[in-house]
């Protein structure tokens, strides 16, 4: 039986066609948690689901924003663990029971995170380049002994984000009390990797495919890459990093490989 406690926090927004595969996906883990929905757009949709699925809904009545949302969901959680679930997004089944036994085989860690997949109109894609990609660069962390270096995860995150934000999850008390900071719109999560990264602690990574994220032409993702926003608060993640003229080249080439995720 585990000895850590863990819930997935589903962040619900409007009226997603896609919510209800999310939760019941939630509710066919292996190793069953905690389900809650948080949400800043209280609706009936959200309201008949949950009531149908037994699930808890907490209206964030506070600011609104991605940040904003994301940080009341993880709050509203009392576990030792919390996933923060996406609506468009499915977990598959054994990602839990994974993650939970990856989190107790640590001293202290910090997030642990699976692989992920993607969802296109329906197909489960396991390979694409860009996830080629991430894959290697997250190749260091499957050795034990660089999970707690701060440097090998450093220079991971000074190339770009890897991570897939909803297939991570946290250990609460090795954390601040607050995780994401506002401002950004959609280098929100690879802020928060950053400043997770300078904590003692591991970066535990599960090299398989633990959930499914769905790419679709309604997502917040898609939007900020059609508008070019991501292309500015990824040269202010660079400049973590780098001196400003070597963060202004990598943005040329990161931005060409964020492409496959417009529709």
């Amino acid at each position: 039986m585990s000895k850590l406690t863990h819930t997935f926090a589903i962040c619900a927004y409007k009226e997603s066609p896609y919510l209800e595969e999310c939760i019941r996906s939630l509710k066919k883990q292996k190793q069953k948690s905690r389900i809650i929905i948080a949400t800043s757009t209280p609706n009936e949709y959200i309201s008949k689901l949950a009531e149908k699925y037994d699930i808890k809904v907490y209206v964030n009545e506070g600011e609104k924003g991605i940040t904003q949302d994301w940080n009341f969901a993880y709050h509203m959680t009392d576990t030792d663990l919390v996933t923060i679930a996406h609506q468009d997004d499915i977990y598959l089944p054994g990602y839990s029971e994974k993650i939970i036994r990856l989190m107790e085989s640590a001293d202290q860690p910090l997030i642990a995170f699976s692989d992920y997949g993607e969802l296109r109109d329906g197909q489960r894609i396991a390979n694409n380049l860009l996830l080629n990609i991430k894959r290697i660069m997250l190749l260091p962390l499957r050795l034990h002994v660089a999970q707690s270096s701060r440097f090998v995860r450093r220079r991971i995150l000074s190339m770009g984000n890897p991570i897939g934000c909803p297939a991570v999850t946290f250990m609460k008390e090795n954390l601040p009390q607050t995780v994401f900071q506002s401002g950004f719109r959609s280098d929100e999560d690879w802020e928060a990797w950053e400043m997770i990264s300078r904590l003692k602690g591991s970066f535990l990574y599960l090299p398989k495919i633990g959930m499914l994220h769905r790419i679709h032409g309604d997502s917040e993702t898609s939007v900020i890459l059609g508008d070019n926003a991501r292309v500015e608060e990824d040269y202010v993640m660079f400049c973590k990093f780098w001196p400003k003229p070597i963060a202004r080249l990598l943005v040329k080439f990161y931005s060409k490989s964020e492409k496959s995720n417009r529709l």
